[in-house]
């Protein structure tokens, strides 16, 4: 009897090479969006602490910028490509490597994909690709 697979999505290497550029994108994206509400929990905060109601241009900003945020998560997600480690900007690809499923791990900065590890261990079991 055969286990079924935990992933309805499987990516090559090529297609997860072609992904990469997007990927990018979306995560740089994702880390200006964390800045901007950094700073706007902080601007919150001290007209809080001054006694001031919260609202106008700044509350509109940040719901903007939620729910733009939650849209990139979706785009990870509708892709079932995970983001294992939003501040490094590691994700993983599932993959089928040997009839296995597997993932293939891309971190910002990388040129390429050039590290897979088994479903059940993080990036710091990876294998060469």
């Amino acid at each position: 009897m055969s286990v079924p697979f935990q992933y309805s999505r499987h990516y090559t290497l090529e297609e997860a090479r072609e992904m990469i550029p997007r990927i990018e994108q979306w995560l740089g994206e994702i880390h200006a969006l964390n800045l901007q509400q950094e700073e706007c929990r902080r601007w919150q905060h001290a007209m809080f602490e001054e006694g001031h109601d919260l609202g106008g241009n700044q509350i509109e900003a940040e719901v903007r910028n939620l729910s733009r945020l939650l849209h990139l998560l979706q785009e990870f997600k509708d892709r079932e490509i995970l983001i294992t480690d939003l501040s490094r900007g590691l994700v993983d690809f599932p993959s089928m490597m040997g009839g296995e499923e597997v993932f293939l791990c891309w971190e910002i900065g990388q040129t390429d994909i050039i590290h897979w590890h088994a479903l059940d261990s993080d990036s710091a079991d990876r294998k060469p690709v």
